[in-house]
C-alpha cells in the first residue's frame, strides 16, 4: 500500500511505521490548502525520514524532463505525471497523451546526457549541489 498527500517527515514515518509499502509525496495540486508547501520542497525531508525503509514518489510539478532528474537526485524513486497527461489528452486524444509521453522521454534523455549519466541509477544529489 502507498500513502498519497504526503508532505511532512513525521507524517512519513507514522505511514512507513503502520506499514506502508511507500509514499507519495503530493500537496494534491496545492487545491485543499493553498498555502501547503511545494511538493518538490517536501520531497528532501520525507526522503530524509523514510531512508531505504519504503519507497518515495513524488506526485506534482513534473513539467520537463530535468524536473525528472531533479526528483530523482533528490532521493524520488519515480515520478507520476498528471497535468502534461490531461492537456496531450484534451489537445490530441490518446495520440496527445503518447506525443507527452514521447517528449518527456527525449528531455529526460538530454538532461541525463548533459549531466552525465548514463542511467537513472547514476542520477545523484551531487548534480544539484556539485561539492
Amino acid at each position: 500500500m502507498l500513502v498519497k498527500g504526503i508532505v511532512r517527515a513525521d507524517d512519513a514515518r507514522h505511514a512507513v511505521e503502520a506499514g506502508a509499502a511507500g509514499v507519495i509525496v503530493s500537496n494534491h495540486g496545492g487545491r485543499q490548502f493553498d498555502t501547503a508547501p511545494a511538493a518538490i520542497d517536501a520531497l528532501g525531508p520525507v526522503v530524509d525520514a523514510v531512508g531505504d525503509r519504503a519507497e518515495v514518489i513524488l506526485d506534482g510539478g513534473i513539467r520537463r524532463g530535468a524536473d525528472i532528474v531533479k526528483a530523482i537526485a533528490m532521493g524520488a524513486r519515480a515520478v507520476q505525471i498528471g497535468r502534461p497527461i490531461v492537456w496531450g489528452l484534451v489537445v490530441d486524444g490518446e495520440d496527445g497523451v503518447r506525443d507527452v509521453l514521447g517528449l518527456l522521454h527525449d528531455e529526460l534523455d538530454l538532461a541525463m546526457a548533459l549531466a552525465g549519466c548514463r542511467s537513472i541509477d547514476e542520477i545523484s544529489y551531487d548534480l544539484l549541489r556539485p561539492e
